[in-house]
């Protein structure tokens, strides 16, 4: 165990249908490096994790993004699986907080089908990231530019495909996070909202 991040608190928004490994392999990495990690969800209980469409584990929930502000967190992870991001894009609460984080300029991590999120948050104008293939015109008819690559770094908001590129994106997580915010994010974010 590190302490890169002892004393920040990252948010997790994610719901059933989660992509199980996107969700725990960087919730360990953040907490290893000394991290206190939430999870948000829609509702509270707990949520129904799966591995690709088989039933995973339950995951206890600690807030929903209804009670939840990225002002109390200094980063937010997205983990993808295809139910997952579609429960999620249609949750105004969700989406708000996810608008909130890339506004606030606060680093944003989101794998595999989660940049729907992003899409429907109106926050990848001008940005450029990658995901699951599927979402790439999705993301194109955003505003954004979409490329294949394991982990792309758009000031302060880093994107990967699917589980085979956690190991970077994990450390790449415990990276920005330590940086903390990142102007540059914030203005962007405020050049795609507003247009």
């Amino acid at each position: 165990m590190t302490d890169e991040l002892k004393g920040r608190k990252v948010a997790i928004l994610a719901t059933d249908g989660v992509e199980q490994i996107e969700m725990t392999e960087p919730r360990k990495a953040v907490e290893a490096a000394g991290a206190e990690a939430h999870l948000i969800s829609l509702e509270p209980g707990e949520i129904q994790g799966f591995n690709h469409l088989d039933a995973g584990d339950k995951f206890p929930v600690d807030k929903t993004a209804k009670d939840a502000s990225a002002e109390d967190y200094d980063g937010l992870l997205i983990p993808g699986g295809v139910a997952n991001s579609d429960f999620l894009r249609a949750d105004p609460d969700a989406v708000k907080l996810a608008r909130d984080f890339m506004e606030a300029g606060k680093p944003v991590g989101v794998i595999c089908h989660a940049g729907w999120v992003l899409v429907e948050a109106g926050v990848v104008e001008g940005r450029t990231l990658t995901s699951w293939p599927s979402l790439q015109t999705d993301i194109r008819n955003a505003g954004g530019k979409w490329v294949d690559e394991e982990l792309v770094i758009d000031a302060g908001l880093f994107t990967s495909r699917k589980p085979n590129d956690l190991p970077v994106f994990c450390a790449k997580a415990v990276e920005e996070f330590a940086e903390g915010r990142h102007a540059e994010q914030a203005e962007k974010t405020q050049q795609a909202v507003s247009s």
